[in-house]
């Protein structure tokens, strides 16, 4: 019978030949793949060509064509080739299964082709005995026999030494073969397309329709959405690959120039095998004072950017974002992600942060859990709302107040059982019981929405509005269109920004006095102790106890639980629980263990109980005008003249403020100095007369009243008899009387080393304040000569 050539111009995708691999979802597409698509056949009696593998096939209908015993081909390849071209038609994957190799030179001499679904999986495997299979893959394997052997000839060629047809399994449909492993391949024009998609900032779905129009249909595509995404992975990759230098480069040159600067790199400097942490000292100091709450920003990871960027970041003292350091990730393995943050928690001295908040993704969840076991991790609302959109769009669409009531539903239900019920309504009215995305942020609702998350501190100002701190520390600067050339200049542009912007909220704070609204002590102190954004945070809690009533609910003895409510609006009463002893207030509303400021219902409890100033443990330093201070300003004095402690910490610092005042004023001029130095002569007489009497009223009430006995104990300590003055022993009586006199002797000292102590802490705290104002003027001073330049 004569013989005709065919030429097959046919790719077979990366992993054919991996015995093991069941999975036909995530893999990752060979680069060289052909430029035509696969199910693509040419004839040609051109023998000579080099372009396509040639094989020998009898004369007869090529689309009835099929594997027969003698067939010729002119090497393995083309047998391979042709075997994947007849499966693509029938309808099923292939793979390699077995070789044998010549004794003689080893070469392989026979080879067998079988149905991917041949045999079966070893389920007893070493390699998974003793590790937990975290994700199990589907069982594809059904023992079909259907295969091709092909044996070589003396002649060099290949001949066809046995073919099973029959399958024991069904046979998929042609408009579902582009989803078989072995025929799932990226062209060459498809991959031109990507290319310049990818660099245009698109990502993989994107991408995808745009192939799906261009090609008339998915299965004219010849791939899927995940090898797309794989494909421009590896793209990424490789570019970064060849910028690899350029950023070892900068961070040696940062760690010349300053030794606390902090980078490292997973595997080592010739050859890193995963991800790039650094963080530089000014990082590294804003993690100590701000380091409470963390945010692990992965916006940049996403195939948009051409930078797998991710940033950890936090929330300083006047509510802005403020960066702890930065990653490139290019490795997303759970192994990976942990020595990213194992690393990291290193450069920050090993204090480990109260809570942090990552986007909604399993593999990091998974890392975050060996790190971090005792920090709350959250992920990011935000996120999971924008996500919404792109995996409910047909719903919003149909329905377009679905978006609010949803965002209703997570954000003012107060109560979880409300959450509960407000949630199973929503699906069963939209009729999205079954929907798979909303049953898994569901399954993880206790990370993301808030009424889970109130008992834990996040530092945001807000449970229903989206905080300054979750924009991204580069919003404006990187971008979609950022590569590493560029990327250094920006993010070093983007630092110098984020720094002028906290000198200037430092020099409005420490320059600027706040408008008071209410004649409250406690507006006044707390005008004097927050930031001037924290500040006007505060005073809208406070002004908006005004509107609110409290009435005792329950007095168990120790403390006492108010109901706090608007005039009229019982049933949405919040829960304060006070202990007047301790000055501690809870509120069912938890704001101040979310945020770190107290709450208008516990301030409501304080305004009818005469609360008048902030109890010390309810003032974070972090959110002080001091947050950066190392000295510790924040009071707690338990004994009982913690009332007086207060009282006169507040006068000091009121006379020592009004007196500064009273000197920049009286020194503008010498007419004001003379009448300031007259009006303050006469107040140091006024002033040490009342002192005077002061001092003889606490002498008659205090210690002469027990002057005599008190030498007489301490006579009879020194001679080491128990005598009273007259040289008799005192009787059981006076000496307790005695006693209790010399504890208040030790007490009246006490009290005297408090007040000392609450003036050098003010003393101390000028310093502090007059530091500040040095370094803005300093820092002030930078940017107008920047400026000029």
């Amino acid at each position: 019978m004569e013989n005709e050539v065919l030429e097959f111009d046919i790719g077979l995708g990366s992993g054919a030949d991996d015995d093991d691999d069941d999975d036909a979802v995530d893999i990752d597409i060979d680069d060289d793949l052909p430029s035509t698509p696969p199910h693509h056949l040419t004839t040609s009696h051109n023998s000579a060509s080099t372009s396509a593998t040639r094989i020998y096939l009898p004369e007869g209908d090529l689309s009835d064509l099929e594997p027969y015993e003698g067939m010729e081909f002119e090497s393995e390849e083309a047998a391979k080739a042709f075997y994947n071209s007849y499966a693509r038609r029938v309808g099923f994957s292939t793979r390699v299964s077995s070789s044998r190799r010549s004794r003689r030179d080893g070469a392989i001499i026979q080879r067998q082709f079988v149905c991917a679904k041949e045999g079966f999986r070893n389920l007893n495997e070493k390699r998974t005995k003793d590790r937990e299979i975290k994700r199990p893959r589907v069982i594809t394997r059904v023992g079909c026999k259907a295969s091709l052997s092909v044996k070589m000839q003396d002649s060099g060629k290949w001949v066809v030494s046995s073919f099973v047809r029959g399958h024991n399994h069904e046979l998929v449909p042609p408009d579902q073969v582009h989803c078989l492993r072995s025929h799932r391949q990226i062209s060459g024009p498809a991959k031109t397309l990507i290319d310049t998609l990818q660099a245009a900032g698109m990502g993989p779905r994107r991408i995808m329709s745009a192939l799906i129009k261009e090609y008339g249909g998915i299965s004219k595509v010849g791939f899927t959405e995940v090898d797309c995404r794989n494909y421009m992975r590896n793209n990424r990759q490789r570019s970064m690959e060849g910028d690899i230098q350029l950023l070892l480069d900068y961070l040696r040159q940062m760690q010349s120039e300053n030794p606390d600067f902090f980078y490292a790199l997973q595997g080592d400097d010739g050859q890193f095998t995963g991800n790039v942490l650094w963080a530089d000292p000014r990082a590294r100091a804003n993690y100590s004072y701000f380091g409470d709450t963390v945010t692990f920003d992965t916006t940049y990871r996403s195939n948009r950017y051409r930078l797998p960027f991710a940033p950890f970041t936090g929330v300083n003292h006047h509510g802005q974002p403020v960066l702890f350091g930065c990653a490139f990730i290019l490795n997303e393995t759970e192994a990976s992600f942990v020595w990213l943050f194992q690393t990291w928690l290193t450069a920050m001295s090993g204090r480990h942060p109260l809570s942090i908040t990552t986007d909604h993704d399993a593999v990091i969840r998974l890392a975050i859990m060996q790190v971090f076991p005792e920090t709350r991790h959250r992920f990011c609302k935000w996120h999971i709302f924008k996500k919404c959109q792109e995996k409910l769009s047909h719903v919003l669409l149909k329905h377009p107040t679905f978006e609010s009531e949803f965002h209703k539903c997570v954000n003012l239900t107060e109560l979880i059982e409300e959450f509960e019920s407000c949630w199973l309504s929503l699906v069963d009215r939209y009729e999205l019981r079954d929907h798979e995305w909303l049953q898994t942020i569901y399954s993880d609702r206790r990370q993301w929405v808030p009424v889970y998350l109130r008992d834990a501190f996040f530092a945001e100002m807000s449970i229903t509005q989206r905080s300054d701190s979750m924009n991204s520390y580069f919003d404006g600067y990187v971008n979609a269109s950022t590569n590493l050339n560029h990327f250094f200049k920006l993010y070093e542009r983007a630092i110098e920004s984020r720094n002028e912007k906290e000198v200037k909220a430092d020099y409005d704070t420490m320059n600027t006095n706040p408008v008071l609204k209410t004649p409250s002590p406690m507006e006044k102190q707390a005008s004097g102790l927050y930031t001037r954004k924290l500040f006007v945070r505060f005073q809208e809690e406070l002004v908006g106890t005004l509107t609110f009533m409290a009435s005792k609910s329950e007095d168990d003895g120790e403390s006492i639980t108010y109901q706090v409510a608007k005039f009229g609006e019982d049933h949405k009463a919040y829960h304060v629980k006070f202990n007047v002893l301790e000055m501690k207030a809870t509120c069912s509303c938890q704001m101040f263990e979310f945020s770190g400021l107290l709450c208008r219902h516990v301030l409501t409890v304080f305004r009818v109980t005469n609360v008048l100033t902030l109890p010390s443990r309810y003032i974070l330093k972090r959110w002080t005008r001091n947050a950066k201070s190392n000295v510790i300003l924040e009071e707690r004095p338990t004994d009982v003249y913690t009332g007086y402690l207060e009282s006169h910490t507040v006068r000091y610092n009121t006379l020592r403020h009004e007196a500064f005042k009273f000197v920049e004023e009286g020194s503008k001029s010498l007419e004001t100095y003379n009448v300031a130095m007259g009006v303050l002569q006469e107040a140091t007489t006024r002033v040490a007369l009342a002192t005077k009497n002061d001092g003889r009223a606490g002498d008659v009430n205090g210690r002469n009243k027990g002057d005599s006995a008190s030498s007489g104990i301490r006579a009879n300590y020194t001679s080491g008899n128990h005598l009273g003055i007259s040289g008799q022993p005192l009787s059981e009586e006076d000496m307790d009387k005695k006693i209790q006199e010399l504890r208040d002797e030790l007490e009246y000292a006490n009290r005297k080393c408090e007040v000392y102590r609450a003036n050098l802490l003010s003393v101390l705290k000028d310093i502090e304040d007059h530091k500040l104002q040095l370094s803005i003027k300093v820092q002030s001073i930078k940017i107008s000569l920047k400026g000029s330049i």
